[in-house]
C-alpha cells in the first residue's frame, strides 16, 4: 500500500477532531440538534484551517442516520460511503477549473432531482473566489431559494473577492488561524500514534513556521521525518531540513548591526550562506526577531506576545535597549523591502549585502527615519562624553596660521595634494565630506593649483568649500595653494571630467607605490 501524508491520514472525520476552529464546530453542532440547517454557508479563512474538513464532517452529519450530539456517527451507510467518496449525495466542485456559467447551468439542472438517499445534497464548492462574475450571478436565484434539500457550502481564501450578492445569501463562518500551541498539541498526539520521537523546541518551530495553518505544518512535519527516517527529529533537524537558523546567529547579527560592525555582519550572512540556509526565509525570520524585540520596547505585560523560551527572553530584553523603536522600525522596513525583492530575484545574497549595508550606513541614506538614526547616534555618543568631530575645529586651528610665512605651492605639491585628495575629504568631516564624495580633483592647467569637480549638483557655496580645503593644505602641508571648486553644471573643462570611483567606496584603499 502506498504511504499516506500526515495530513491525509489524520484528517478529522468528526467535529470533536476539529482543533482551534471552536465557534464555528460549536454552532453547526446547534443548527444540527435543533433543525435549523441552513441552505448556503460561506466558508473562509487561510489555507490549512479546516475549511474543507469541517464542510465535509456537516455533509456527513446532516445525513447521518444516526448522529451523535450532532456529529456523524460514521458507521451508517450514509457515512460509511461520504468518507470513501462515493456518495451521490455530497458533490464537491473545483471553483478553478469549473468556475463558467455552463458550470453553473449543470448544477442548476442536477438540484432539481431530490436525493435517491439520505435527507440532503450538499454542494460543496472549493476556491468559490475564482468562479467568474457571470457565473456568480447565474448562481444567484438558486442559491437564495433552493430546493429544502439542497445545501450549499462555498469554501474561498479571498473572501473580498466573493461579490456581495453572494456574501448576503449565504450564513458567514470565519475560520481563524490556529495557534502554535494548538498545532504542537495535534502534531504530538500524531507522532505518537505513528511512534516518532521528538523535540518539543522542534515542534514548537514547526508550529511557528506553519503560519496558523495545520496543514502547512503537517507537511513540514512529514517532510522533515522523511529526511531523518528512524531518528528523534530534533531542533538542529528541523533548522536544517527547513533551510532556517538558530535565534543565536540573529541575536549575534542585530548586535553587529546596532554597532554599525558592516564587516562582521556580512561575515555572519557569509556563514549563514555557506551552510546552505535559505535567505528568503532568513530575511523572514529576522523580521520576525525584530518585531519581537520591538514588542519587548514597546512596555510591560509584551511578553506574552513572544513566544520564545525564558533564557531567550532575558537575552532579547537586553538587546531591546541597544537602540530606540524608531531604528527597530527602519530595520523591519527595509527588511521588509528586502523580503518582497527576495521573492523574485535571482541574485539573493547581493540583495541582502545591499540591505545590511543600509542598515550599518545610515549615512547613505536620506530618509526621514534615516536621519533620526543619525541624530539618536550622535546624542548616544555626546551623553557618553565621545567627543563628535565637526567642522569648526578645523576652521578655528587654521585661520590663526599665518599666511604669509607659507611659501606658494608648487606643481610637485599640487600633484601630492591630487594624490592624497580623499584623505582630505575624510579630514573635512561633516556635511563637507559628503558633499565632495565622489568628486574629481585635477591639477589647474598652469600648474599654479588645483581645482575640484564636484560629482553631483549639489547646493554648496564653492568659495567656502575651497577656503576650507586650503587652510587644511596649509595645515597639514605647509604651503599656499589656489584650489578651486566647480559644480559640474559650472566645470570650465568639462571633456576631461572624469569619474572618480574612489569616493563612492568607503573603505581603506592602499595603493603600492612602484
Amino acid at each position: 500500500m502506498s504511504y499516506t501524508a500526515l495530513y491525509r491520514k489524520f484528517r478529522p472525520t468528526e467535529f470533536s477532531d476539529v482543533k482551534g476552529q471552536d465557534h464555528i464546530v460549536t454552532t453547526l453542532k446547534n443548527q444540527i440538534r435543533a433543525d435549523r440547517v441552513g441552505h448556503a454557508y460561506l466558508f473562509c479563512g487561510t489555507r490549512g484551517t479546516g475549511k474543507t474538513t469541517v464542510a465535509k464532517i456537516f455533509a456527513k452529519a446532516v445525513n447521518c442516520e444516526h448522529p451523535v450530539d450532532g456529529s456523524p456517527c460514521g458507521e451508517c451507510a450514509s457515512c460509511r460511503a461520504i468518507a470513501a467518496g462515493r456518495s451521490m449525495n455530497v458533490i464537491e466542485i473545483d471553483g478553478a477549473s469549473n468556475n463558467g456559467v455552463d458550470n453553473i447551468r449543470e448544477i442548476r439542472e442536477e438540484v432539481s432531482y431530490s436525493p435517491t438517499e439520505g435527507r440532503y445534497k450538499v454542494y460543496i464548492i472549493d476556491e468559490a473566489h475564482m468562479i467568474t462574475p457571470a457565473a456568480f450571478n447565474a448562481l444567484l436565484k438558486t442559491l437564495e431559494e433552493p430546493p429544502s434539500y439542497v445545501i450549499f457550502i462555498l469554501a474561498t481564501t479571498d473572501v473580498h473577492k466573493v461579490p456581495v450578492t453572494i456574501l448576503s445569501r449565504c450564513q458567514r463562518y470565519d475560520f481563524r488561524r490556529i495557534t502554535a500551541d494548538t498545532i504542537t498539541a495535534r502534531m504530538k498526539e500524531l507522532l505518537k500514534a505513528e511512534q516518532v520521537e521528538a523535540e518539543d523546541r522542534a515542534l514548537a518551530y514547526i508550529a511557528k513556521a506553519a503560519d496558523g495553518s495545520l496543514r502547512d505544518a503537517l507537511s513540514l512535519l512529514d517532510q522533515c521525518i522523511a529526511f531523518y527516517l528512524g531518528e528523534t527529529l530534533t531542533y538542529d533537524h528541523v533548522l536544517e531540513v527547513l533551510g532556517a537558523v538558530d535565534i543565536d546567529v540573529f541575536s549575534e547579527l542585530f548586535r553587529e548591526i546596532c554597532a554599525q560592525n558592516l564587516t562582521q555582519a556580512i561575515g555572519s550572512v557569509e556563514r549563514v550562506i555557506l551552510q546552505g540556509r535559505e535567505l528568503s526565509q532568513f530575511t523572514t525570520d529576522f523580521i520576525w526577531y525584530l518585531r519581537n524585540l520591538l514588542m519587548l520596547q514597546s512596555g510591560d505585560g509584551m511578553e506574552e506576545l513572544v513566544d520564545v523560551s525564558s533564557e531567550n527572553l532575558a537575552r532579547m530584553k537586553e538587546e531591546s535597549a541597544l537602540c530606540d523603536a524608531e531604528t527597530l522600525m527602519r530595520y523591519i522596513r527595509v527588511l521588509s523591502e528586502l523580503s518582497g525583492q527576495l521573492r523574485y530575484s535571482t541574485q539573493k545574497r547581493v540583495l541582502v549585502e545591499i540591505a545590511l549595508i543600509r542598515l550599518c550606513r545610515p549615512a547613505m541614506e536620506q530618509d526621514y527615519s534615516s536621519l533620526l538614526q543619525r541624530v539618536s547616534q550622535l546624542e548616544q555618543r555626546m551623553e557618553k562624553g565621545i567627543p563628535v568631530v565637526i567642522q569648526q575645529p578645523v576652521r578655528e586651528t587654521t585661520v590663526s596660521r599665518p599666511k604669509t610665512l607659507l611659501p606658494e605651492a608648487l606643481s610637485e605639491d599640487v600633484q601630492q595634494f591630487v594624490k592624497r585628495f580623499q584623505e582630505f575629504r575624510k579630514k573635512l568631516g561633516g556635511m563637507q565630506a559628503q558633499q565632495l564624495k565622489g568628486a574629481l580633483c585635477r591639477e589647474l592647467p598652469d600648474r599654479s593649483g588645483a581645482e575640484i569637480i564636484l560629482g553631483r549638483e549639489l547646493p554648496v557655496d564653492e568659495q567656502a568649500l575651497a577656503q576650507d580645503l586650503g587652510r587644511l593644505v596649509e595645515k597639514e602641508m605647509q604651503v599656499r595653494m589656489n584650489i578651486k571648486v566647480h559644480t559640474p553644471h559650472t566645470d570650465p573643462r568639462p571633456e576631461e571630467a572624469v569619474l572618480d570611483l574612489s569616493g563612492l567606496i568607503d573603505m581603506e584603499i592602499e595603493v603600492d607605490s612602484e
